[in-house]
């Protein structure tokens, strides 16, 4: 058979798969018309109970995941004697190991359990084991604790990143990321004023002020579980079945857009041998590494801003307070690079915008001396750094079709995040006090290499997208789908 005669069996097949998947839709579901009111008014329903409490849980997650370092400054350190040898980085690196491993069945889990009942009880078991951080004696202890809350978080942003991708269209679904992330962040920006405050409970029961930041922040955990536990929808095809949330109609509605736009809102029966098989996918894996570049910044940003703004000469309690403001700041861009890519359906620009300004940032912070130029330069890394977080989740998302490989991507992604993690809990040494410029080289070069792999991808993209249009292929087996650059 020549090449051409192959190539057009291919594609004939292909089609008929496609063609037999959207008739098959048709014939489950009566087609559904609503007005343009109608259709807001049901995407605003979705909105307002999904991001707010997932969004909630995320922000509790890196809250819980930060007071470590918040903690360790209000005296944690020395009643644990942390700064002994490597104990601090080594405590701050183990949550990271578990995190990774099981973040791979977490979007199997979640599928199995549900949304509700998994992401609720995991919040809940962390939020227990949050409270007994406060009451170690030793830092073997919080050692421990450490690798269970990796093992518990594991399962959280995989399942939320998998969870709001099946929910929307591909170009509604980056200004969800940002929000979703955007209410994370609130965790960065409030958790200096809130740890400080806790640990003005010094004393108070004849309890250190450190030890009240794992309680307070702990039981705060608890109860955001169990509002979790109330709020928290299933996924689209058994949306209807959810508590005081969308009629069988607007459920009906809901699917049927998110077939029309990618064609994969039925999950596949599972195979684990092609489960497997997804992560051979190139693709899949510079993803990841995306998120492992794009990650390694903020974590390292959040581990050490309070020792790297106490370089710049503020005291304790400044240092608490100087951490907000560059995360308020962080929203405004983020939400621009979200509504710039929704609206222009375009991924790549924005994150290699963001990438240029991370760059500028980190060049201020480890290669000026000017405080208030150091400072300028937290602002513009923080921004950066953080925009492109769910920049690149809306990349991935809006370039992956079927709810297997979703599922692998989803877990790949926040596995590679996980890593990124790893690396920017130990890239700013104490060692390297004032300047950290080990930690500073090797963000810039996470930024760098970020820009190469969106600009390799989206030319790949590009020149699919060309092949498609003249008809010499369709792309992920789904007719008329086109990469998102």
């Amino acid at each position: 058979m020549s090449h051409d005669a192959k190539l057009s069996k291919e594609l004939e097949v292909a089609h008929i798969e496609s063609s037999q998947l959207e008739k098959t839709i048709l014939e489950d579901r009566e087609l559904i018309v609503v007005s343009p009111e109608e259709a807001k008014k049901i995407i605003w329903k979705i909105d307002r109970r999904l991001l707010p409490v997932v969004g909630l849980v995320y922000c509790i997650s890196l809250l819980d995941r930060g007071n470590f370092a918040l903690a360790n400054s209000a005296g944690m350190k020395k009643d644990l004697e942390l700064s002994v040898g490597n104990r601090y980085s080594l405590i701050a690196l183990i949550f990271f190991v578990p995190y990774i491993i099981f973040e791979f069945p977490s979007t199997i889990l979640i599928r199995i359990v549900g949304p509700r009942l998994f992401i609720s009880g995991i919040c809940m078991t962390w939020g227990i084991l949050m409270i007994g951080s406060g009451f170690v004696n030793n830092w073997h202890e919080l050692f421990g604790i450490r690798i269970l809350l990796g093992v518990l978080e594991a399962g959280f942003f995989p399942g939320s990143v998998y969870l709001l991708s099946t929910w929307y269209s591909r170009y509604d679904v980056h200004k969800r990321f940002s929000f979703f992330y955007l209410i994370g962040s609130m965790s960065s920006a409030l958790g200096g004023i809130l740890s400080y405050a806790f640990s003005r409970m010094d004393g108070v029961a004849g309890i250190a002020g450190w030890r009240w930041i794992f309680i307070m922040e702990g039981i705060i955990t608890c109860l955001i579980a169990t509002q979790g536990f109330l709020l928290i929808v299933e996924f689209p095809e058994k949306a209807a079945q959810s508590w005081n949330f969308l009629s069988e109609r607007e459920a009906s509605w809901v699917v049927q857009q998110i077939n029309n736009d990618r064609n994969d809102v039925t999950p596949d029966k599972f195979n684990l041998g092609r489960y497997c098989r997804e992560a051979l996918d190139v693709r899949l894996w510079l993803f990841g590494m995306l998120f492992f570049c794009v990650l390694t910044t903020p974590y390292a940003v959040a581990f050490f801003l309070p020792a790297i703004l106490g370089s710049m000469g503020f005291n304790s309690a400044e240092s608490q307070y100087l951490t907000a403001p560059p995360y308020f700041a962080a929203a405004f861009l983020m939400l621009g690079t979200a509504w710039f890519g929704d609206k222009y359906k375009v991924r790549g620009p924005g994150i290699i915008a963001c990438s240029i300004l991370t760059i500028i940032g980190l060049a201020l912070i480890g290669f000026t001396k000017t405080t208030g130029v150091r400072y300028f330069g937290v602002f513009l890394t923080v921004s950066g750094a953080n925009s492109n977080i769910p920049a690149i989740m809306a990349y991935q998302a809006n370039n992956i079709v079927g709810q297997t490989r979703r599922a692998m991507g989803s877990a790949l992604l926040v596995g590679m995040g996980g890593v990124g993690g790893i690396a920017g809990s130990l890239v700013f040494r104490s060692q390297d006090y004032p300047l950290y410029r080990p930690g500073i080289y090797a963000c810039l070069a996470c930024n760098g290499l970020m820009i190469l792999i969106v600009i390799g991808l989206s030319t790949f993209f590009s020149n699919q997208n060309k092949k498609q249009r003249r008809g010499e292929i369709i792309i992920e087996k789904t007719a008329g789908f086109q990469y998102t650059l």
